[in-house]
């Protein structure tokens, strides 16, 4: 049986020519062929606010363009999170979307004072996807990967997501056609396989 998936398209840019566009679509393409339930989200094509107070996101009603959103989230066995690494972290966009959708009784909840918070989104794993113009390893080593560790650590994995996978793809506007057949290749293996 199927899996139901959420796709996330993080890349703020509309225009879907770029690889980040590619990856999410040949991984879609992938999961479907294999019987998938998957479900889209570009987050450049949604009109939300961004949140700007500690009230907003803690009692403030999620935007009804973000409804579908959370609920396709909600509702997805498997994550699927493409970014471009912009400033060493995911677009402002992306992150205004996750901060959107994250909200307490969605992706946490508060227990009693000295108790653990709740995690209803346990059970569900994600795999992210990051293009960058330097390699990777560099990424890794000079910067730590720490926006990479932030979203899986601090977003993803405070709200009970687990496994996290991660697919990081550099030096990109310097790589061959074959390389990136190569990406998409892979792209549509994990598609299929849901990982």
């Amino acid at each position: 049986m199927g899996k139901r998936i959420a796709i996330i398209q993080g890349h703020p840019d509309g225009a879907r020519g770029h690889l980040c566009h590619a990856l999410a679509q040949t991984y879609a393409s992938g999961a479907k062929t294999a019987g998938h339930d998957v479900r889209e989200i570009a987050v450049s094509t949604l009109d939300f606010p961004v949140l700007r107070s500690k009230a907003e996101f803690e009692t403030g009603a999620l935007p009804q363009s973000l409804v579908a959103s959370q609920a396709a989230i909600g509702q997805a066995d498997h994550l699927l999170i493409v970014y471009p690494l912009w400033l060493g972290t995911m677009p402002a966009l992306l992150k205004a979307f996750m901060e959107q959708v994250f909200r307490p009784g969605f992706a946490f909840q508060l227990g009693e004072p000295g108790r653990l918070w709740k995690r209803p989104l346990k059970g569900k794993s994600a795999r992210i996807i990051v293009t960058m113009g330097m390699p990777v390893f560099f990424y890794r080593w000079y910067f730590g990967a720490h926006g990479l560790k932030s979203l899986e650590r601090s977003i993803l994995g405070f709200a009970g997501i687990g496994p996290i996978r991660e697919s990081l793809f550099g030096t990109i506007e310097q790589a061959s056609e074959a390389k990136r057949q190569a990406w998409l290749a892979t792209l549509r293996r994990l598609g299929a396989d849901a990982a």
